[in-house]
């Protein structure tokens, strides 16, 4: 079996008496005392088993032997250099760029803000975002596709580990000329579960948690009026007094405040829900992914009920 390397710092005094001519000049050029230079090269002597330095009264110079091991330690010493500039270049290229998804309400209309306090803090980061369904970024994040996500489904696996970032409320939005906006009593959950509604596609966070509140109220929702994974394409859809949507508060405050779209109160569910950062568990997130869930960390409130 190969015995391992000395360590470096013989090598580099072995090294350095070669370069500068005496085991003097060479412990003064490492800035330590010239008895602790002789008793570091006597323990490598001892550790290869061959002479390195011919002592004399003139000062300790290297023998025909330690010339040929200073010319392969200088090697090895190259090499670790190579290694650390290599090292250095990942973690200056690590810190540089981040790798990130969110789910379609956190990156429409929340990240935008998180982004610009986080460059505000870190500077120049190239920030790399990937837009999904909430179970899509969940398997980009276990499969390490991205360093970090940022979901509003309810349930996050147990191969990753979550923290809050935020709320969310989902309203029942309609028309104004649909039948419910002029509605004098709450919508039963009941009914929201019996009405065809305009509906994100299978995956995403919103229809999972309206999936799991119906399923405690022991309901089942009726078959979608139709399916869209767009946000924009939802509430254009509801804006033609067609079928109503469950959709994120964030999602339709602009229109509600407008008076494009209106909300119908529910009775019987509850509809809010947390936004999550989510990473591998047992990662210890680093860098600028540790930097933007602190930039992160203030939980965002949902719209009011208007």
């Amino acid at each position: 079996m190969t015995e391992p390397p000395p360590d470096l710092a013989s090598l580099r005094l072995l090294v350095s008496v070669g370069e500068l001519g005496s085991l003097g000049q060479a412990a003064r050029a490492a800035g330590i005392a010239q008895p602790s230079a002789s008793k570091r090269m006597a323990v490598l002597e001892r550790r290869l088993g061959v002479p390195l330095l011919d002592r004399g009264p003139r000062g300790s110079v290297l023998t025909p032997e330690g010339k040929l091991v200073a010319d392969w330690a200088a090697k090895v010493l190259g090499a670790g250099e190579e290694l650390m500039r290599g090292v250095a270049a990942l973690r200056e290229r690590r810190r540089a760029t981040l790798r990130i998804a969110a789910s379609l309400t956190v990156a429409e209309y929340l990240m935008p803000r998180w982004l610009h306090d986080f460059q505000l803090a870190e500077g120049h980061v190239q920030v790399g975002l990937q837009v999904a369904n909430s179970t899509e970024v969940i398997r980009m994040v276990g499969e390490d596709e991205v360093e970090l996500g940022f979901v509003e489904g309810p349930d996050v696996p147990d191969t990753l580990t979550s923290r809050t970032v935020g709320t969310d409320r989902l309203a029942v939005v309609v028309a104004p000329e649909h039948p419910w906006s002029r509605r004098r009593r709450p919508l039963s959950a009941a009914e929201l579960a019996a009405t065809p509604l305009v509906v994100r596609e299978t995956g995403s966070g919103t229809r999972d948690t309206l999936h799991r509140e119906l399923d405690a109220a022991d309901l089942e929702l009726a078959d979608p009026f139709l399916e869209l994974g767009s946000t924009a394409a939802i509430k254009g859809t509801v804006a033609t007094g067609d079928a109503p949507a469950v959709i994120s508060a964030f999602a339709v405050d602009a229109e509600l405040a407008a008076g494009r779209l209106v909300e119908v109160p529910v009775t019987g569910l509850d509809l809010t829900r947390q936004l999550r950062a989510v990473w591998p568990r047992g990662r210890q997130l680093l860098g600028p992914a540790a930097a933007l869930l602190r930039a992160v960390s203030r939980p965002s409130r949902p719209s009011r009920r208007r």
